[in-house]
């Protein structure tokens, strides 16, 4: 199998000037560059350029991909909007996860490699990040659930104590990009499954946003109108954060441990095999009624058609091929059914032998009819 990297960058905040773009194309003639983005794909050979420096210097978003099993994402984000405290935690719980300083903003760097990555071509490549991208949204907006799957990712790799209380009150309602960063990654989705049966934030309810933009002083709201006339990108992003801090917090319920999910975890992986089980006997019946059935029919019309049958194996086995004989041995089967059926079987058995005996050099056919009796 041959190698296949994939490399995708993504400027949110602004676009790329001309002088970045050139900076692009003089790390790889290849690329497909526009003003928002920078992709690139090898099968032979790698990439000249330094995805953290590119980071810093154009991008908010990365995605990497090897068919060898590595996997990285990395997201930049305003410094103050980062958990530091339960990032560095996790960093340093489990390998692959960092946060690196970027003057006023920091790099979320995620990094793991899957032992099953199997085959990926562009195609499939090329679809990662779009579905990933929603997360930076949300973080910006106060939805820190990625630390969350993060903090799992160490838990998975017992990199996290089993009484370790987990960091949000849950992780659910599961949203698309979650579901895409547990796929991306490998984490055990059953595990995943397991934290989002509790909900991670209380509901919004109906009017806080209005009632939080209402509660805001004249200035305040200059200042946001200002900056969104000035085309800053995180105004919107903020606001929900706000509005979000100040909903009322959710329900409080003891937080389950890391051994608890792990637990709860190998209990759902149990259920989905049962009920896999209880799908495949269900099908697995259906299927064995439909063939009841087909069979039935079947063997009415050969009813019907009487001694012309027989005439039919007859001129099936002098085709002398595999697909003749096939079909000669089927209607045989059929035929000793109807036999059964009808008490009819000795005036079967003796017809048999006959087109043994007539047929004995025919070993490939007679083969196929050896469990006949």
């Amino acid at each position: 199998m041959s190698e296949y990297q994939y490399y995708e960058f993504r400027a949110i905040d602004r676009p790329l000037t001309r002088e970045d773009q050139a900076m692009l194309r003089s790390l790889s003639t290849r690329a497909q560059i526009t003003a928002t983005s920078f992709t690139n794909e090898y099968s032979y050979g790698d990439f000249k350029g330094d995805p953290l420096k590119l980071m810093r210097q154009c991008f908010d978003l990365h995605l990497y991909l090897a068919n060898w099993g590595s996997r990285q994402l990395m997201i930049r984000l305003p410094a103050h909007l980062a958990d530091r405290r339960l990032l560095n935690h996790i960093g340093d719980a489990v390998d692959g996860i960092r946060v690196v300083p970027a003057g006023a903003r920091v790099i979320l760097d995620i990094q793991r490699n899957l032992e099953e990555s199997g085959w990926v071509d562009e195609e499939e490549a090329s679809g990662w990040l779009a579905s990933l991208a929603p997360l930076r949204a949300d973080l910006l907006a106060g939805d820190t659930r990625l630390y969350y799957l993060l903090w799992l990712m160490a838990v998975e790799e017992e990199g996290i104590e089993p009484d370790e209380p987990e960091p949000l009150p849950g992780i659910g309602p599961m949203t698309d990009s979650l579901e895409t960063f547990v796929a991306f990654f490998g984490i055990n989705p059953d595990l995943a499954a397991a934290a989002a049966e509790r909900a991670a934030f209380a509901p919004t309810p109906t009017g806080a946003a209005e009632a939080a933009i209402a509660a805001l002083d004249g200035s305040e709201k200059n200042k946001l109108l200002l900056r969104v006339f000035d085309g800053d990108p995180l105004v919107m992003s903020e606001l929900r954060a706000q509005v979000r801090a100040g909903l009322p917090p959710a329900p409080s319920v003891a937080p389950r441990t890391a051994g608890g999910l792990l637990a709860r975890a190998e209990e759902i992986h149990e259920e989905r095999v049962r009920e896999a089980a209880k799908r495949k006997a269900e099908e697995r019946r259906k299927a064995e009624q439909k063939a009841l059935r087909e069979r039935r029919a079947r063997m009415d019309v050969l009813i019907k058609r009487g001694e012309a049958v027989w005439q039919e194996v007859e001129a099936e086995i002098e085709r002398r091929n595999a697909r003749g004989y096939d079909a000669a041995t089927d209607l045989l089967f059929d035929l000793h059914a109807i036999a059964e059926e009808h008490g009819k079987t000795v005036d079967f058995s003796r017809r048999l032998a006959d087109i043994r005996r007539r047929h004995e050099t025919k070993k490939a056919f007679l083969a196929r009819i050896e469990g006949l009796v």
